[in-house]
């Protein structure tokens, strides 16, 4: 085959290569935005159950599935349920933070030294009241430093979530910043799957 006669066919492999290549982009992209990400973790305020560097899983699907690199919503998936580990966008900068939602719509919220009562009822689960029950999940807390401000009764609205940090004397969570719109949860937290010091594992949350 001459070199003039070879050319077409050249230019046929390169550009169905190339568009192979884009639709394999085209779906990582849209894998990870709207199905499964990784977060890596910021700060110390929500230890012990998350240290400072461990690498997250975040499923993008866990309240519903967006647009890829939008905010437009396909369909809804249920609401985050109170000890969710959740990753969405602060109220106050649009920052990506990871916090665990604390309560939700139609919930009356105390929080006296650290220690949360829900609709009147407290969650602690031990004397020291440093490990908290949300349902059959057990959360433990780091009360080293106090346990941050207080929140006297307060009913969340619809549509709405109170996050807060385990570590509660060391978390700017929505104590400072307020509620967080439902809508502003980019997904749910499912497990560690690398931490410093101990390299790749598989811890649920």
């Amino acid at each position: 085959m001459t070199d003039t006669a070879a050319a077409p066919a050249r230019r046929r492999f390169l550009r169905n290569d190339w568009v192979q290549f884009a639709g394999v982009l085209l779906l990582l992209a849209v894998t990870r935005t709207s199905l499964a990400n990784h977060y890596q973790v910021p700060s110390g305020s929500m230890q012990p159950t998350l240290e400072p560097g461990d690498r997250v899983v975040v499923d993008m699907r866990a309240y519903g599935l967006r647009i890829p690199y939008t905010d437009i919503e396909l369909f809804d998936n249920g609401d985050p349920r109170p000890g969710d580990v959740v990753v969405f966008k602060s109220p106050a900068d649009g920052e990506r933070l990871i916090k665990r939602v604390v309560a939700v719509g139609g919930q009356t919220v105390s929080l006296s030294a650290g220690h949360l009562r829900i609709d009147g009822r407290p969650l602690s689960a031990d004397i020291a009241g440093d490990i908290e029950r949300f349902g059959a999940r057990e959360v433990h807390l780091d009360l080293t430093d106090g346990g941050g401000p207080d929140i006297d009764r307060l009913t969340i609205p619809a549509g709405m979530a109170l996050v807060l940090g385990d570590h509660r004397g060391n978390s700017a969570d929505g104590r400072y910043f307020g509620l967080v719109p439902m809508q502003a949860l980019y997904g749910r937290a499912v497990a560690v799957y690398w931490r410093s010091g101990e390299g790749f594992a598989w811890k649920r949350l």
